[in-house]
């Protein structure tokens, strides 16, 4: 079983991660677009997918950072909508879920 603060460090190395990660893609999004059409028009593809990218990991470093202020509140594990404990195996699977299983699932 993962303790608290095992699992506060895993979400803060999670999250430095996927930081590190955005800026990269920021990065690349910022670079010179190339002369070429047929190159630009590639890149832009690759553009594309990188803003796909950079969107769900922005969304996925807004759920970390809402786990760690659960943690730093007491409710971390807390069901936000029903209030019922999040079973071990669902954080271990998905450490910054809000949900338990029953109402991720809308039932």
């Amino acid at each position: 079983m993962t303790s608290l603060a095992e699992r506060e460090t895993q979400l803060k190395a999670r999250f430095a991660e996927l930081d590190k990660r955005l800026h990269g893609i920021e990065e690349s999004l910022d670079d010179e677009p190339s002369k070429d059409f047929e190159e630009r028009a590639v890149e832009r593809e690759s553009d594309e997918v990188l803003e796909g990218i950079g969107a769900a990991g922005l969304n996925e470093l807004r759920q970390i950072k809402s786990a760690l202020d659960r943690i730093e509140n007491g409710t971390y594990g807390e069901c936000a909508s029903c209030g019922e404990a999040i079973s071990q195996e669902r954080l271990d699977a998905v450490p910054y879920t809000a949900l338990c299983r029953n109402c991720a699932a809308g039932k």
